[in-house]
């Protein structure tokens, strides 16, 4: 499912935003960016998004900011040593003139600018930027409601087209045993002009074979059971998302299966509309947690 959300904050000079986005997945999966030394707050968020969640792919972005004021210039020690390795290195075994301090502090990486104490947050800030992460995951857990909402009413609307066109297999003439019956009783009679080339007893065994698989009252009952399914499950409370999707493959297997066996065009067009109002609930499903 699909959702935003942004949660803005700010303490002592201090300012930050928390963007909370989602989209369409399997399973649950977090990616988090977080600014350098607030690697705390994941573990946080994680939980908190497994409790609110079940599905998605969410990424959780949070921005530090601050007063220029209490900016400083800080050097990424890590990042100037080995740049010094290397510039040493190169010194002694190519005698290349060593650059500049300054120089060196161009590179990308070497020098950062950023709030004074904006890596070493201590517990009280870290406690008010878990609040915004949590207010954050609280909204986009909302905007997800608030679309799932909407497409339970799309789903219904789909379910009651699919039930009217089952309504419509049900009444051709190819879903009816006995008009099957009598159809390939005359079709015989045309072929064999009216001569029995078998005993009656056979004759009559082949034509019930041939009725059995014609008949699709089994299919058919099978899709309303599918139906009416599908529409306690969207009336249920949770995450329905996973169970819709195999509901919708049971109906789209009877579906196929009612074409495979119709003889009659009437039913066989039915089949197809049918089929086509599945792949479209199958399709929405995904989109729903």
């Amino acid at each position: 499912m699909t959702g935003f959300a942004r949660v803005d904050g700010s303490d002592e000079g201090l300012a930050w935003t928390v963007e909370a986005r989602s989209v369409n997945g399997k399973g649950l999966d977090l990616r988090c960016r977080l600014p350098q030394g607030y690697d705390a707050l994941e573990p946080l968020a994680r939980k908190a998004a497994a409790a609110r969640m079940a599905r998605g792919n969410i990424n959780l972005t949070l921005t530090i900011r601050s007063d220029a004021a209490r900016s400083v210039l800080r050097i990424n020690d890590e990042a100037f040593a080995a740049v010094i390795e290397i510039v040493r290195s190169m010194t002694e075994q190519r005698g290349i003139t060593p650059p500049t301090l300054d120089g060196l502090l161009r590179l990308p990486g070497v020098l950062d600018t950023g709030p004074a104490d904006a890596q070493v947050p201590d517990e009280a800030r870290l406690a008010r930027l878990a609040a915004s992460l949590t207010q954050a995951l609280d909204a986009l857990a909302a905007d997800r409601a608030a679309e799932g909402a909407r497409l339970v009413e799309v789903l219904s609307r789909l379910l009651d087209e699919i039930e009217t066109l089952v309504g419509r297999a049900s009444a051709c003439d190819g879903a009816q045993p006995a008009v099957i019956r009598d159809r390939l009783m005359r079709q015989i009679a045309e072929l064999t002009e009216g001569k029995s080339p078998v005993s009656e007893e056979r004759f009559a065994q082949e034509v019930t074979l041939l009725v059995t698989r014609a008949d699709v009252c089994e299919e058919i009952d099978r899709l309303v059971t599918h139906i009416a399914a599908t529409r306690d499950l969207l009336a249920s409370e949770g995450a329905p998302g996973r169970r819709l999707g195999f509901l919708s493959q049971e109906l789209l297997r009877e579906a196929n299966t009612l074409c495979s066996k119709s003889s009659e065009p009437q039913l066989t067009s039915v089949g197809l509309d049918l089929k086509v109002a599945i792949d479209r609930l199958r399709e929405q499903a995904l989109n729903l947690e």
